[in-house]
């Protein structure tokens, strides 16, 4: 039997080696998934949180990380589409302060935020308190913009720790 009559597309999200397939909105999502796996085997328990405009030209990227949290079941990932980016990044900044608190389920919070890139002007100031924000070293958050010009589409990406 050769690799070809054993894939599946769901590999994208769970295969742990070997050749996988995906675009890079698929890739985005894994993301959240390596971490928390990631973090499983080091011994800490840590969630994920991701929060966007779904209007964004990665808007694509919510259906995916829909499919990659359906995929990994078994890991505590929350998604939460947002009326605007600024409301956006201040959810995910919400998250990274979860772990402060007394009675917190995790060790730290996985942070994903995604918007267009006029959202990431408006969100400029949540942004800044979220790079500030990560309450423990368990913590981390990312962001992802997207810029539709002419039919194509480029994305940026950046964290912080």
């Amino acid at each position: 039997m050769t690799d070809a009559d054993t894939y599946r597309l769901s590999d994208r999200y769970t295969q742990d080696e070997g050749t996988v397939f995906m675009t890079g909105l698929q890739a985005l999502a894994r993301l959240p998934v390596e971490q928390l796996r990631v973090d499983r085997r080091a011994g800490l328990r840590t969630a994920a949180f991701a929060a966007g405009y779904p209007g964004s030209p990665l808007g694509g990227l919510d259906g995916a990380l829909v499919r990659a949290a359906r995929e990994a079941a078994d890991l505590p990932i929350t998604l939460r589409p947002s009326v605007n980016e600024e409301y956006a990044a201040t959810a995910v900044m919400g998250s990274q302060l979860a772990c402060t608190r007394p009675d917190a389920r995790y060790d730290g919070v996985v942070g994903l935020w995604y918007g267009k890139a006029p959202g990431v002007d408006r969100a400029a100031g949540a942004g800044v308190s979220l790079s500030a924000s990560s309450a423990s070293a368990s913590d981390s958050a990312s962001a992802a913009a997207g810029s539709a010009s002419a039919g194509s589409a480029s994305a940026a990406a950046a964290s912080a720790a």
